[in-house]
């Protein structure tokens, strides 16, 4: 899959990675979910405690696409009063933060 300047787009992982160390080097806890048949279906890909905050991201390519569950847990996320979303960069998981 082709990337905004006509590269390869970076695969989900690497995404997360690059997220995962910026947050954390801004003083982030971030915890990666790793799926299994014992979870709960559709929880974000990143659980973020920021400044007294719990904050939850699911992480995608340019154009990737959100199961039904992952929107449910999204919602439901937000319902509590945490802030939850949908990331393509770091630069978005910073603006999720509010930054």
């Amino acid at each position: 899959m082709a990337g905004p300047e006509g590269g390869e787009m970076p695969r989900e992982s690497v995404i997360q990675q690059k997220i995962t160390q910026h947050l954390r080097g801004m003083g982030a806890f971030v915890f990666k979910v790793h799926g299994s048949p014992y979870q709960q279906v559709g929880v974000p890909d990143l659980l973020v405690g920021y400044k007294g905050r719990f904050y939850a991201m699911e992480v995608k390519q340019s154009g990737g696409v959100m199961s039904p569950a992952q929107n449910k847990v999204i919602e439901a996320i937000q319902a509590s009063g945490s802030v939850a979303g949908r990331v393509e960069s770091v630069e978005d998981a910073v603006k999720l933060l509010g930054g």
